[in-house]
């Protein structure tokens, strides 16, 4: 590595350090948390919180928004949304004769899907091609969404009645999964201080959204060595032949983890992905793109619990870096 890269790798080191400080400036007692929701940010992902109310989940998207000076827009999911509520609409202008079309909430950077389950499939459905392309296509004209892009989509654990569930297809969309849970003493503490002492005021950004572009070339520099790639190809094939799974990790899914593990390891100070990060972020990238059989569901075995067996019997690479 020359000295030019390795000071391109030090400056994303210490933005991307900013950038998970920043939002640990709103979202108390949540390290661990913070440094996925950044870590998914910085691979280009869609993060999806599952958790019980009041839980701060709008709150870390609107903190990932605002540390790097963007827009964040929340959209409440009911069963009558629409998918146009979401996209946009060409409406009729009688002044020009035509039609012109008008963006909806989805033409922003950090998009808040707030209880995505409980809008029908046709409406989850029509988030699909822009979590995937970054684009949105209407009256057969496509239209490039604000760069960067992120969904942040919420669920409600507890109360199922009235919900859809995401289908496969849309949970492999998201790039990781994550519960935030109940704050400490401590920290539940600090935050009825921050309230008693008025409106809290976000911290300043660390870059604006124009600049992420950089950040995400140098995350994409980040080292990942040939004994690492065939350490997660052997975690992911054995989901795929596991006896208690019908479904295992996708080819989008392997790719996902790597590309979040290179921004795992640039949070954490270090050019280089150790198969340490592989183990971390194993569960909150891959477990929700698994199904189990009926039989495992029987036996009480959750997604978590087959993958964690899976990485106690998959061999380790010797190396500490796997390069």
């Amino acid at each position: 590595m020359n000295t030019n890269d390795r000071q391109l790798l030090e400056l994303g080191m210490g933005v991307a350090q900013r950038l998970e400080q920043s939002v640990k400036g709103v979202i108390r007692g949540k390290a661990d948390q913070v440094r996925l929701a950044v870590s998914c940010m910085l691979a280009e992902g869609h993060l999806l919180i599952e958790d019980k109310p009041g839980t701060g989940k709008t709150s870390l998207a609107k903190a990932l928004a605002g540390a790097i000076g963007g827009q964040v827009r929340r959209v409440q999911f009911t069963p009558d949304l629409l998918p146009s509520d979401i996209t946009g609409v060409s409406v009729f202008n009688p002044v020009l004769g035509e039609f012109s079309f008008r963006a909806g909430p989805a033409f922003t950077n950090v998009l808040v899907a707030d209880e995505i389950n409980r809008a029908s499939p046709k409406t989850q459905a029509a988030l699909l091609e822009v979590m995937e392309e970054r684009q949105i296509t209407t009256d057969g004209v496509s239209r490039p969404v604000p760069s960067p892009f992120m969904v942040v989509a919420t669920q409600n654990p507890l109360d199922f009645q009235g919900t859809y569930p995401l289908p496969e297809v849309q949970l492999d969309r998201f790039a990781m999964k994550i519960s935030l849970g109940y704050t400490d003493r401590q920290a539940e503490l600090e935050v009825i201080q921050r309230q008693d002492t008025g409106p809290t005021v976000p911290p300043p950004p660390v870059l604006q959204a124009d600049d992420m572009a950089s950040l995400l070339k140098i995350v994409k520099s980040v080292g990942v060595g040939d004994p690492l790639r065939s350490y997660v190809v052997d975690i992911v094939e054995a989901t795929r032949s596991h006896p208690d799974l019908r479904l295992g990790v996708s080819s989008r899914g392997t790719l996902i983890l790597l590309a979040v593990a290179r921004a795992y390891a640039l949070a954490n100070g270090r050019d280089y992905v150790t198969p340490d990060d592989i183990k971390d972020l194993s569960v909150p990238v891959l477990a929700h793109r698994l199904a189990l059989t009926t039989e495992a569901e029987i036996d009480g075995l959750s997604e978590a619990d087959v993958l964690r067996k899976i990485l106690e019997d998959t061999p380790v690479p010797r190396t500490r870096t796997g390069m």
